[in-house]
């Protein structure tokens, strides 16, 4: 070996020496690729020495440039594979390559090398752990080739570089390993804190953003039904600031969309292909490459986490591994939130469950339960709207109750009723009897439905209403959000529904037992009329409106069936005077269709649903009043048909079931009060006729006493006068015994002129009630002040009843009441066609009827003319006697 081969090893083992101490020191691959670049242009005399990474996508990447002028300064892009040139050579073959004419080279990589001015070159792979990783290449720009031993003594060089390269990757997995760690503690230390899903989406996407080398990462969540998703974090290497929360739908070819799709981690290492609404996005921000990894919670895909380059460099092979670690913890950050947000809203549905049965415990009004039910399950749920709502015949929903989460009014006001059909939750819960569910609002029909769109309903859920086991109403609530309604709404809804139901049963009982009490009294207030014979007509007509208001009718009636197929009104009541109501008195034909005629035909209670399709003239009369329902029962006396009484109303809202029944139980008493009615009048015309009889027979007895005893008397009287004239004066002793017989007689016929007039007052008859009622005053021991106001003549059994009261009363107060006056008024009440006589006395009272007074008889008197008396006499303030005579005229 000669001096100079000698000195070049030497000088080659020397700078060999000098990179594997860099190496072995630890430094930076990128100090080791700048040593070795200088080392060995020095060694091989090149005019430039190159080193270059091969890159996946079927480029190079310069990591380490050097001249003889010094380190290369000038940017070399990335450079494609390709072609002839010693880069593709080296790649295509995995060896070291030579051209010692670079004017045939081509490719991306001879331009670089033409701009330069090399004519020769050398290139030797460069490999880490028995991977090719790269090229070192040394080039000359003079005509004089390389040493043709170039190639080998790159190659020592070349070792060491993998070397450095190995270690150093070593290095940077460990402290990777290390900063990975450290960062999935923190991100594990926020998870096991409780803290908010928001600030571990946040922590987490920080995190990986900055240990895997990333310019933006992102976490978004599916939203499975509309196919789109919703960022919950964002974070990018520049420290700028980036809301979430804006949604995107998904669709194309992007990384999104790809784990959406097959439920597996993503790579695009060339968007020049991305498509779709995220595509537009990576576009926008100027991404090269992007990388995502499914967020799975509980085993379901959940969301995306995203990292991306606008780095020409692709991002680590290894991303999509090292990202899985951070969506794990994040999946169970979100399960955790979820079980906390399931625990406190378990606790909160529970505390509102509690303070509804405390509310419906308290009895109150059934619309205070639907409002608070509503309001409740309304902001438990998250919702915008809740409504409570009851089913009524027809195929109608009535709403009950409500609540908005803005406090704003219902769209439509508590008492709405809708039609059901179409697709709507209340149509939907009435049909199956289930709950019922609607995503899209936009699909639904139906007259309900137009109550959701008014709000802006996204999606609604109701749930069905069973009060005892029957289908009562439904429960919705509905969201204006795009986010739909949670998956246990329906499930929730029904503690709230079975509250519901029970406060309506609750209620329901309540009412039934508040509507008995009112029925039972309003049965003995008309009992009681009817029990102090209180007259048919203020029976009838309080019996009407007892009924109206006891089965909220509108309209009360009741009628008299007469012989000559007519029927006469006997009392009417209204709720409202909006209207003209029948008059008591009126009478109609029956026929048609109507239910006073139905009544009439079939002796059976009977109902029109709807009296829109009514005929006759009972239809005719109360056409005005827009009933739409009306039912009506027979009145029955002593076993026959008597009448009828009927209920309707104007509302769309049919009459109770029971309203037959209901009014059966009035009838009873409306026939118990006409039979004694009946039974009243007969006693009354009975009692009459025996008094005129009994008057007949005095005022026979008193014609009798004066045309046959009274004259007869008087006859012999006038002939014992005539006797008594013819005897002698001599004869003194038969004159005393005529005058004394005389004397006899005129006392006998006075006595029998008395007691023809108090079997009949004669007066009476002759010069009427004031006449008599003159000489009873004159006769009197007692002063009397007298005062009649009547016309000449009344008629004769108010005469004579008149007449008696007066005589009894003053005869009573001259023999009993030590008076020293009497007051007499007689007159007739002014409308009412009844004579009042009062009597008055300034005596010591205790004037009692029975007491052997003759006022028993009095009463009797009245009483059979349907008249009435009544007697004040407080012991030491004298006695009033007061009666109220019918005139009957």
């Amino acid at each position: 070996m000669d001096i100079r081969a000698s000195d070049r090893i030497a000088e080659e083992r020397v700078a060999l020496r000098r990179v594997a101490v860099l190496a072995a020191g630890g430094a930076s691959p990128e100090v080791v690729f700048g040593a070795v670049t200088a080392e060995v242009r020095r060694l091989l005399g090149a005019d430039i020495a190159t080193m270059a990474r091969y890159d996946p996508d079927g480029s190079m990447t310069y990591v380490a440039r050097w001249r003889a002028t010094g380190d290369f300064r000038e940017a070399i892009p990335r450079t494609p594979l390709g072609g002839q040139n010693l880069s593709t050579l080296v790649f295509e073959t995995g060896r070291p390559a030579r051209m010692d004419d670079f004017s045939q080279a081509t490719g991306p990589a001879a331009e670089v090398v033409h701009r330069l001015g090399i004519r020769s070159g050398v290139g030797v792979p460069v490999r880490v752990e028995g991977r090719l990783w790269g090229v070192m290449f040394v080039s000359s720009t003079g005509e004089e080739p390389l040493p043709r031993d170039a190639e080998a003594r790159l190659t020592d060089f070349t070792e060491l570089v993998g070397a450095a390269i190995a270690g150093a990757q070593a290095r940077v997995e460990l402290r990777g390993h290390a900063d990975e760690q450290a960062a999935l503690r923190r991100v594990a230390t926020l998870v096991a804190g409780g803290a908010p899903p928001a600030e571990v989406f946040a922590a987490v996407a920080a995190e990986a953003g900055s240990l895997l080398g990333a310019d933006e990462t992102a976490m978004a969540r599916y939203e499975l039904p509309d196919k789109a998703m919703t960022t919950v974090a964002l974070w990018s290497a520049t420290g700028e600031t980036l809301e979430a929360g804006y949604r995107t739908t998904l669709g194309g070819q992007n990384v999104s969309t790809l784990v959406f799709e097959t439920g597996r981690p993503a790579r695009m290492d060339d968007l020049s292909r991305v498509s779709g609404p995220a595509g537009d996005i990576v576009r926008k921000l100027g991404i090269r490459s992007s990388a995502g990894v499914p967020v799975s919670v509980e085993g379901r895909l959940w969301g995306v986490m995203t990292v991306a380059s606008t780095r020409e460099d692709h991002l680590a092979a290894d991303t999509e591994a090292r990202l899985a670690a951070f969506t794990e913890l994040a999946g169970t950050a979100i399960a955790n939130a979820q079980a906390r947000v399931e625990l406190r809203g378990y606790a909160d549905e529970q505390a509102a469950l509690r303070r509804v049965a405390t509310l419906v415990a308290g009895g109150p009004a059934p619309e205070d339960v639907f409002a608070a039910v509503a309001a409740e399950a309304g902001r438990l749920l998250g919702a915008g709207l809740t409504t409570v709502a009851r089913y009524d015949p027809g195929g109608l929903v009535t709403i009950l109750g409500g609540w908005t989460s803005t406090g704003a009014a219902l769209p439509h006001p508590v008492g709405t009723q809708t039609s059901l059909g179409g697709q709507n939750t209340s149509s939907l819960v009435f049909r199956t009897r289930r709950p019922a569910r609607i995503d899209d609002y936009g699909h639904a029909t139906g007259a309900a439905s137009d109550i959701g769109r008014a709000w802006g309903f996204r999606a609604a859920v109701g749930a069905p209403i069973t009060v005892e086991g029957r289908l009562w109403g439904v429960m919705s609530v509905g969201s204006t959000t795009e986010e739909p309604l949670p998956a246990d709404t329906e499930a929730r809804l029904a503690g709230f529904t079975e509250l519901a139901g029970t406060a309506i049963a609750n209620a329901q009982a309540r009412v039934e037992l508040r509507r008995h009490a009112d029925e039972q009294a309003a049965l003995r207030r008309a009992a009681t009329l009817v029990a102090r014979a209180a007259p048919p007509a203020e029976v009838f007509a309080a019996v009407a409106e007892e009924i109206g208001r006891v089965l909220s009718a509108d309209f009360t009636g009741m009628c008299r069936y007469d012989a000559d197929n007519m029927a006469t009104s006997i009392a009417v009541w209204s709720r409202t005077d909006a209207h003209p109501a029948p008059a008591v008195g009126d009478r109609w034909d029956l026929g048609g269709r109507n239910v006073t005629t139905l009544v009439f035909q079939t002796g059976q209670p009977a109902r029109l649903e709807d009296y829109g399709g009514s005929s006759g003239a009972f239809a005719e009369a109360v056409r005005a009043w827009g009933f739409s329902t009306a039912a009506g029962v027979p009145i029955t006396v002593g076993g026959r048909l008597w009448g009828a009484v009927a209920v309707g109303t104007a509302r769309k809202r049919p009459l109770p079931a029971d309203t037959e029944a209901r009014l059966a139980r009035f009838t009873e008493l409306v026939g118990t009060a006409i039979d004694n009615a009946d039974a009243r009048d007969a006693l009354a015309a009975s009692r009459a006729r025996i008094v005129t009889a009994a008057d007949e027979a005095r005022r026979r007895i008193e014609r009798d006493l004066h045309d046959g005893a009274q004259q007869r008397l008087v006859t012999a009287t006038l002939r014992l006068r005539e006797v008594r004239a013819a005897v002698p004066p001599e004869a003194g002793e038969l004159a005393r015994g005529l005058d004394g017989v005389t004397a006899e007689l005129d006392a006998a016929l006075d006595e029998l002129r008395e007691i023809a007039r108090g079997i009949h007052p004669a007066m009476l008859a002759r010069g009427g009630l004031g006449a008599a009622l003159a000489a009873l005053a004159r006769r009197c021991p007692v002063p009397v002040d007298l005062h009649i106001q009547v016309p000449d003549r009344l008629p004769d059994p108010v005469e004579i009843a008149a007449y008696y009261v007066v005589s009894e009363a003053l005869t009573n107060t001259a023999k009993h009441a030590g008076a020293s006056a009497a007051e007499v008024e007689v007159a007739e009440i002014t409308g009412e066609d009844v004579l009042r006589v009062r009597v008055r006395d300034d005596g010591r009272g205790g004037a009692e009827f029975g007491r052997g007074s003759g006022l028993l008889g009095l009463k009797d008197r009245v009483e059979a003319l349907g008249g009435r008396i009544r007697l004040h006499s407080p012991p030491g303030s004298g006695t009033t006697l007061e009666v109220h005579v019918p005139l009957g005229r």
